[in-house]
Formats: structure tokens, sequence, C-alpha cells
């Protein structure tokens, strides 16, 4: 990955398949050059993005970026929309991102039932440029204290770490294989393990509705799995799957999330740490939340609307207190250190008494 253009951190992404202009562009908010937006700012990385080229305007605008924009606070504009980002755009932003680029359609990442996670798709069609700048936006959320609603395994931050992985990170991922892997080491008859499992040092995989078989090994097709090599096919297997098959995707991630994220604080880092800085914790303290909160706008803590608001709050299912933490702050976990660290103002917006309640 050379610089792009002008220092950028990657190449353009113009012309590249998925790129294509088409009919519906005429009738679209202007692409971010033809936006009027100023593409770049002394205080601020500025990001343009239209909601109707999300990906494609979110990675080409990423990618634009030098390194030294990309370590100014983020500014967010959706072309076509007026308001100021004061944190909910960008939270938005990084929101609609992470719901995109994990869908099918992309072919970037696969959901694993099991564990409800994604991981890697080792047959993606999507260059490794695409793959270090959604590692550059993870980095870049981060960088700018934005939580993320994203379910990677605890491997894939071992991995980032440069920690080894292996049986038990698969088993946390896909718990059915490591069992089955874990029963095959553990066999003792009856019958013999060539007669009983019948494996051999391949690994099939799904390949755009095709199976598609590898080897684990020169030849491995023609050599059977016995009690003899039976721990070298599992530490084969365990590796191609967290390693092998998806090195270059997971590379060029790690590359564009050590860009902003590299630096000796991040080796004081456990996984379940950095797990947190991503992701926030699922344990959520409303009273903390309450105890730190501001009122503005001629509200204060003693306001009988400000008292209903924590009332109904408190009185909700764990389900129903997601939705409003995730309403007010685009997440539905609690910061490092919980909700405490969250700067929560509730102010009255405007005369009206009939409008429904907002937050940014």
């Amino acid at each position: 990955f050379r610089l792009g253009e002008s220092g950028a951190v990657a190449p353009s992404r113009k012309g590249m398949r998925g790129n294509a202009s088409t009919k519906e562009d005429a009738c679209s908010a202007p692409c971010p050059e033809d936006s009027g937006i100023a593409p770049q700012h002394p205080d601020a990385c500025i990001i343009r993005i239209r909601r109707s080229h999300l990906m494609q305007d979110a990675l080409e605008e990423v990618a634009r970026q030098n390194e030294h924009d990309l370590h100014k606070p983020l500014k967010v504009n959706f072309i076509g929309e007026e308001g100021v980002d004061a944190g909910g755009v960008k939270k938005e932003f990084f929101q609609l991102l992470c719901e995109t680029v994990m869908q099918p359609e992309y072919g970037m990442f696969k959901y694993q039932e099991e564990s409800r996670t994604y991981w890697f798709n080792g047959q993606s069609l999507e260059s490794e440029a695409d793959f270090m700048l959604i590692g550059l936006v993870l980095g870049l959320a981060i960088y700018n204290s934005v939580i993320l609603d994203v379910h990677f395994p605890l491997c894939l931050y071992k991995k980032l770490l440069g920690q080894s992985v292996g049986i038990k990170d698969l088993e946390q991922m896909q718990p059915e294989i490591a069992q089955s892997l874990k029963k095959l080491l553990s066999w003792n008859g009856p019958g013999s393990v060539e007669d009983v499992f019948c494996f051999d040092f391949t690994v099939d995989q799904g390949c755009f509705g095709q199976v598609k078989s590898f080897e684990l090994l020169p030849g491995g097709q023609n050599i059977p799995v016995t009690e003899d090599n039976r721990h070298q096919y599992v530490d084969l297997y365990v590796d191609f799957l967290l390693n092998e098959s998806v090195r270059a995707q997971f590379n060029a991630f790690r590359k564009g999330f050590l860009l902003l994220c590299d630096g000796p604080v991040l080796r004081l880092f456990r996984p379940q740490e950095l797990e947190v800085l991503v992701c926030g914790t699922p344990h959520l303290d409303f009273k903390a939340l309450e105890a730190n909160a501001k009122y503005e706008g001629s509200f204060t803590a003693e306001s009988k609307v400000v008292q209903w608001l924590w009332t109904v709050v408190g009185e909700m299912s764990l389900e129903d207190k997601r939705k409003f933490l995730k309403f007010f702050t685009g997440s539905d976990r609690a910061p490092i250190g919980g909700l405490r660290k969250l700067e929560c103002t509730i102010q009255r917006a405007g005369p009206d008494n009939d409008r429904l309640p907002t937050a940014h």
C-alpha cells in the first residue's frame, strides 16, 4: 500500500468495481467533488457523503485523506442535508457504514450464526485496499471516541495486538467445528480415527454457492487423518480458518487500523480491553448517567419533565434501555468507564410542547 495521490492514505477508488455511474446518480445528491463542501479544513478531517452512495463515498473520502488530516477531529457532512455535526451526525455515519459493510451483498465479511459474529470472507472479490480502508474506519472511530455497533470475535482483537490464536479462539467463534476437532483429538475407539472420521488433510468451504476444497498440506486430499497425525491436522485446520484463509484480508485490515491506532500504548491493552474500546461495555448503569447529567434551556434536575424521563427510563426493561441508549448516543453500549463517562445534556427544544424528543 503506497500512498495515493497528494499523500492520500490509499489510491483513488474511482473506476473500481461497483463504482460506475448510473442513471440514478443524476437524480441523487451531487457527488462529493461537486457538493460545494470544502474537501479540507485546517482544524477538521472532512468527510462528504451521499446517503445513496454511502459505501462508495465513505471509502473514497477516507482514501483521499492524508495522515495529518486523519489525526484531526472528524466532521461528517451528508450532502444535501442541513445541520451541524455536534457528534450525532458522526455517530450516524459510523452506524450506517457498519451496517452496510456487513451486508452479505458486499461479500467482505461472513456472518457466523453460532456466535453471532462476523469474520473475514477469504473468497471476497473486494480489493485489499478496501479491507485496509475498513480497518482505517475502525481506527478512525476509536480515535474520535465513537462506539461502534460491530460484532467481531475476540480473536480479531488478539490478532490486531499480534497475539497468537488457537482452538480456544475457534471455539468462541465456531463452537460446533471446535467441538468436532476436540472430539477427534480425544477419540479412543471403538474403531480407528481413519475409519470412523474419514478425514483427509483438506478443508471444504462455501464459495459463492459452490463448495471449494483447500489442501492443508501438499497432496492433502491423499493423506488420511490417523491417530499419529491428528494433532497436526487440527493445528493446520485451526490455523487455516483463523489465519491462512484470511491472511490477505486481515493483513490489509490490520494495516489500516494501525495507521491511526499504532503505538506503545496499544501494546498495553488486553484483547478484551481493545474490544471494549471499539464496542463499549454491555453493562448499563443509568443511575450513573442520571447523576452526571447536565440541564439547559430552563430545565433542572427538579423539573417535572426531567423527573418523568428518569422514572420512565428506570422502569424500562434491559432491552428497552439499550434501545433508548442507541437513540440517545448511537450505540447500545456504554463507553469505557461506564455511562458516567457520557456527556449527557438535556434541554428544551424550543417553545413548542408537542414535539417528539430528539437526540444528537
